[in-house]
Formats: C-alpha cells, structure tokens, sequence
C-alpha cells in the first residue's frame, strides 16, 4: 500500500506513533488520545471500541455553550455513527488541536509588531505559533470554523478505513460501501464499527479524505406527532443527562486522597504586597493544615473549606498599595482622555473624517465597569508530588494556564499535566489563570492535593472586569435625518492588548497596564463600525490612563460599541420623526442579509413604528458573518417599567444545531440583559463596592422576558450564535425604555434599581 502524509496521520494512531499534522507547519505530535483496552484510536480525534461506541476528543472548554455536542455531531455526520453511541472526551493539551483561527484573530495580541503579516488562519506565521505553543484557546465563537473542517476530514477517512475493512471481508469495492447508524452497509450485508475497527486500522485511507458534499446542517424541527405539538431533536446535548442528574463533574467536584481546602484574601487593586497577618489567630485551629503567603495574598489550608475561609478571615492580613483604583479618578481620567488626549484613528469608511465640519448632532454614551457574574466560584485543584505538579481546572487557554503555573511553582513544564474541566460558565473569564498559580504554589508549600476557591468578594476583588469606556459619537446630516457623516471618539484603555500581556506574555495587572499604556487598539472598539451604508465614517481610539485591569467578557467591545451606535441612531430617527425601523432600513445599503432580519423581527414583534408610549424598542448589529434585529418591549407595571418580551430575527449562516443556536441566542440576549441593568461596580480605596453576587442585580427568571428567535435558512458558513444577542440587548432596551417613558438613558448599566 502506497504511504501518503494521511495515511501516516491516520494508520500509526492504533501504535501509539506520531501524527503529521499536515494542516500545519512540518512538524509531528504525539498521538494525543490514549486508547484503553478494546479501543483503536484514529488520528488526535477519534476512538472505536469493539463494543461500537465512538469517542471523540474536544479540545474546547465546554462552558454551557454545547461544543461538547457540536463537534461530536459534526463528527457524527461525517461518520454514519450512531449517536447513541457516541461519547466525549476532554482532549489533553497538544499542538495536535491547534486553533488557527483564533490565532489569527488574535495575531495582534500575540505578535503586536507585526500582526498584519498574521491575518489568515493559513498564514505561516499563525500554523507555526498555534502548534508551538499549543494554542487552543475557546473565545470568539470559533470552535466550528477551526475544528468543523478537521473533523469533518478525520471522520471521513475514519469512514473509508471501516468501509475498506469491511469491503475486504466482502471482496468488493470500499468505495460501493456506505456507513449508517454505526453500520458499514452494502446490499444486504451489514457489519457494525465495532468489529471492524481495528482492522480498519491497518488500511491507508484516501488522500484528500472523501468528505461528503452537503455540510453537516440541522434541518427545522417537526412536530413529533398529530396533536402533540412536540418538536423532535436528532441530535440532543450529550452533556445534558449528566448535568440533570448531578454527575457532570466541574472543578469543585473533583476529590482526590487527603484533599484539602484553602481560602484566600488578595489585595486590593492594584499592585498590592502582603505586609503583616495574625499568624497566631489560625496556627492553633483545629484542622487547619497551614499558612501559605503569597507576595500579594495570603492563603489558609484547612480539612474543610469553611474551616479555611474561617481561617483566613481570622488572619487579618493587612497589604500596602502603591496605588488604589477609585471609580471617580477612573471618570476623570476618561474624562481628561476625551477632551485633551492625542487619538488614533483605528478604522475609517470613504473619507474618515475628512471635511468633517460643524456637528450636527454629538452625543456621549457611557459605560461603566462590569464584572462577568459566573455562578460557578473560581476553583482549581492541584497536587504536588514527586517533582510532578498536576492541576484540574477549567481553563479557556489551557496552555497558556499550565505554562503559567509550572513556572511559578518552578516545575519543568514537562513535569506539569494540566486536565481540562468544564466550567459552568465563563463569559471568558477563564481565560485569566491566577487562580492556578497560586493553587500551584499553595500544593507546592502544603505537600497534599489542595482545592482553591475563591469566595464571591475575592472573585469581584482580583477578577478584572470588562473597561470603562466614554463614547463620543458626532454627526453630519440632511434635512430629514440622513446620516453622510459619522464620527466615535471613544476614550477607554487598550484594553485588548493588556489582556493580551497578561495572557500570552504572563504579565502581572500592572505591568500590562504599563506595557500597554497610551497604545491604540482596535480591538477594543470591535463593532464601531456601523453596519449602515454612511458614505464617510471615522472610529478614534484615545487611550486612557486608568489604573484598573480590564479584561475580556462575553460580547467584548460589541457589547458597548453597539450599544451607543444603536442609541445614536435611534435618536436621531426620533429627532426627525422618523419610523426607527424604515430610517435604518434606508441607511442600510446593500445588505439584504441584514435588511431580512429587520424585517422578520417587525413582523414577529408587531411593530408598530416605535411611537411615543408603545413601549417598543429596535436594535441591530453585525458580528462576523452574524447578524441580528432585536425588538425589546417595554411595559409600565408594579415596581416600574419591566421589558416583557424581545423578539429576535438572526442570520447565523448554516445552523448546524437549531437547538444550541436557539440556547446561545437567548442565553447572550439574557446576559445582555444583565449587563443593561446590573453586572457593575463602583471601585473604592481599590475594593469594589459590589462584594456580593446579589449587588450585581442580575435578571432572575421572573425578570426574564419572554423570548422568541427566528431563524434565517442560509447556506453560508457558519457563524457564533454565542455573542450576537450580548450586543443588541442593552440598545435594543433603552430603546424601548425611551419609546415606553420618554426617559433617554445613554449610560450602562441604564437602571442601577433594574427594571
């Protein structure tokens, strides 16, 4: 048989060989998945046991945004599996797993120099960093464009290799074989994967792999029977009847022999230094099992959490601050950014701002900091023993975390295995990893398995929220409200690339924020360009000076950018008494995509023109190759005025799973619900004021809306459902709050008493 770089790909994974990862640089990688007896791997993604059960590797934090589903369905597909007989594994960190498309995106992050020369997923530049450093990072909503395509190629050379392996029992053609339910088929003889795994093995499949024509795509759901008015799921989350019943297990969960528990008090931000603590008051408690001081926290080890947090507590550590984040020194340095600091124009359309001239309309949109909110506490697990440091955690840059945490435990980085947990959410919050190095350190010191979690005011205290930013939008128009002008000067830090600092060059707070001071990022004002045809529009980032760390959140800069684009536009149209919706209809150009979801959203939502008193609201926006038209209702009721329902219309190109698309989809419009009314904090003396979950005023179920998506049939890629809803929410309810009350409210969050 004839040896081609697949066949090496795919025949050598039963020996435990290497893999030639062909679709980056030249380089090989140990074979990442580890069969276990009556299992035969294929390639870095795909098991077959004797039993028939298929298990595929993932190599995204599941975070309740269903990849854990979504992989292995497209895998599913591609294979003619079963998929009752399919089964999840956490793929371990390997070059094998690359995310090319992050890494592309993130390029200026990364490789800030020169990011331009890194701009494409295929780019050498990007294949050669993904792989070196083992980048597979979850952010973005880029699961399906990075691991779509190599799944779809692993499963169908998989599908050729049982195909050949049945075709020579039956001594006929492979290619007259086909695959269904777990089955390899021909005529009337049929025989399951099972049986033919680890024969198939043996054989070298073709190369290109015959991946079928039609991608993988979920078709509308039919009512299951007459009367019943139940919709049927062919592919339903294999990660729900473990999360139902309690046994789907997240990093909290994970209990290892004389485990014990540790507590911890960081400073307040930033750049604080343990000075003094009451050792006394917890070395003679019964069960605590030691002290641990970090140069700017301190930890207890105890037999119980509660013991350690008691512990802790009682310590009293006192810190010295070299400087202390205060909400009011925050606004003037936005302030004095925006009036006398020096911009960089980050994006232009037609002219920029050219022969701008006088304005005729400014306005000024702000946005306060928002922490993320997860339910789920910050945990890691770690255990230090032999020279060897292991750690459970859930980790959106699983490298990037173990990496961290090897060297500040100082273990070789070989020496350091790193196993992925799920999270029950993020918002990208884990793609920060202090908590696994000092997990790390705090295992090294104890000399027992250790679990770290931190309490809700240490998450709030030492988890950086999403920037402040002040948005100053200006135009030009007509008589009747045309926009022919536009203009943001937007005032925050560069927040982008300090979190790039921190991230990919293991910076402390300080230093990123030093690092990256007075640079532009573009990055940070993702989404300012509106998606409507104005002829000539400019986007100035003016950084700022503030001594508060920021970070990345589900949604990003989208989440405020769009916020005041739809603001603006909305006032303009009411200014000049136009119907919201037809005044953006005529600005909007040739985008058709973006015009059918205007569209739909009217007719689900009944608009009414958004009249004075009519409570309804209208925002739009553009992600990618996503696109959305929201239409909040709000209604005066007991306590205020409450939004009762948002109907969405949403092209996301090919919907590969309706029913994670739709949970996506309501789960961003609910969280950008939360960031419309709650999710911040004011900072004082360098603590913030929110200490408790319940002064974030997060929506409950009953301040829920009722929520209704429709879907746009499309054949094109692709695109995260994940973060669209995030960007609309908020603009789409001041909106509707301004049509309900006449009230205009242009700051986020909008209500601090909610809605």
């Amino acid at each position: 048989m004839q040896v081609t770089r697949r066949g090496v790909l795919v025949g050598v994974a039963a020996a435990g060989g290497l893999a030639a990862l062909y679709t980056l640089a030249p380089r090989d990688y140990a074979i990442p998945l580890d069969p276990a007896d009556g299992e035969t791997a294929f390639d870095a993604w795909i098991k077959i046991a004797t039993d028939g059960m298929v298990t595929v590797a993932v190599p995204q934090l599941e975070m309740g945004q269903g990849v854990t589903t979504l992989i292995p369905q497209v895998v599913a597909m591609e294979l003619g599996a079963d998929w009752r007989q399919i089964a999840v594994q956490a793929a371990p960190v390997s070059g094998a797993y690359a995310n090319t498309v992050l890494a592309a995106e993130w390029a200026p992050l990364w490789m800030p120099v020169a990011g331009g020369l890194a701009e494409d997923a295929d780019d050498f530049l990007v294949r050669r960093f993904a792989g070196r450093e083992r980048f597979t990072a979850t952010a973005n909503g880029t699961s399906l464009a990075a691991y779509e395509q190599p799944c779809r190629d692993a499963a169908a050379s998989v599908r050729a290799l049982l195909c050949m392996a049945a075709a020579d029992r039956w001594g006929v053609d492979w290619e007259e074989c086909r695959t269904e339910n777990g089955f390899v088929i021909h005529d009337a003889e049929r025989l399951r994967f099972g049986d033919l795994a680890e024969e198939a093995a043996g054989f070298v499949p073709p190369d290109p792999p015959p991946v079928f024509s039609k991608p993988p795509a979920d078709t509308p759901a039919v009512p299951s029977g007459p009367g019943f008015g139940e919709e049927t799921n062919a592919w339903p989350r294999l990660d729900l009847p473990a999360k139902v019943d309690g046994t789907w297990q997240f990093a909290g969960d994970v209990r290892l022999p004389g485990l014990v528990y540790a507590a911890i008090k960081h400073g307040p931000l930033d750049k604080a230094e343990l000075t003094a603590f009451n050792r006394s008051a917890a070395a003679d408690m019964r069960g605590v099992v030691g002290i641990v001081e970090g140069k700017r926290w301190l930890a207890a080890v105890a037999e119980t959490s509660w013991l350690a947090e008691r512990a802790v507590e009682a310590m009293s550590p006192r810190f010295s601050v070299m400087r202390l984040v205060d909400s009011e020194a925050i606004a003037v340095a936005l302030s004095d950014a925006e009036l006398n600091g020096t911009g960089t124009v980050v994006a232009t359309r037609g002219q920029g701002a050219e022969g701008f001239g006088k304005t005729d309309l400014a306005l000024r949109y702000e946005i306060a900091p928002a922490l993320h909110g997860q339910i789920e506490p910050t945990t890691a697990t770690a255990w230090y023993r032999d020279g060897t440091l292991e750690l459970w955690l859930a980790s959106q840059a699983p490298e990037q975390a173990r990496r961290a945490a090897a060297k500040a435990a100082g273990v070789a980085l070989e020496d350091t295995i790193l196993y992925p947990m799920p999270a029950g959410g993020s918002f990208d919050r884990r793609l920060e990893h202090g908590h696994a190095i000092e997990a790390a350190v705090i295992a090294r010191e104890i000399g027992r398995p250790v679990q770290l979690t931190w309490s809700r005011f240490q998450e709030h205290l030492a988890g950086y929220p999403r920037t402040p930013a002040s948005l100053l939008l200006s135009a030009r128009h007509g008589d009747e409200g045309t926009i022919t002008k536009l203009k943001m000067r937007a005032s925050l830090p560069a927040t982008a690339r300090e979190f790039g600092e921190r991230l990919f060059g293991n910076a402390t707070s300080w230093s990123a924020i030093e690092n990256t001071a007075g640079e532009a990022d573009p990055m940070a004002l993702a989404g300012a360009m509106p998606p409507y045809a104005i002829p000539d529009v400019s986007i100035t980032h003016v950084p700022a000076a503030i001594d508060l760390p920021t970070a990345r959140m589900r949604g990003n800069a989208h989440g405020y950018t769009c916020f005041a684009i739809e603001s603006f536009i909305d006032e303009l149209a009411r200014r000049h008494d136009r119907d919201p919706l037809s005044y953006r209809m005529a600005l909007l150009g040739q985008d058709l995509r973006l015009a059918e979801c205007m569209q739909r959203a009217s007719r689900l939502a009944a608009w009414d023109g958004g009249s004075a008193g009519s409570g309804q609201g209208l925002a739009c926006h553009v992600i990618g190759g996503a696109r959305i038209a929201a239409i909040a209702n709000a209604q005066p009721g007991e306590g205020g005025v409450r939004v009762k329902s948002i109907h969405a219309a949403v092209d996301i190109g090919r919907v590969v799973n309706r029913d994670i698309a739709r949970q996506q989809l309501e789960g961003g419009l609910v969280f950008g619900i939360g960031l419309a009314v709650g999710c911040s904090t004011d900072y004082r003396d360098g603590l913030p004021t929110s200490q408790r979950l319940g002064d974030l005023n997060l929506p409950t179920l009953a301040d829920s809306p009722e929520i209704t998506v429709d879907f746009v049939d499309s054949t094109l890629p692709p695109a995260d459902p994940g973060e669209i809803g995030v960007a609309v929410a908020a603009p789409a309810i001041a909106n509707a709050l301004f049509s309900a009350t006449g009230l205009r409210l242009r700051r986020l969050p909008l209500l601090s008493a909610g809605l």
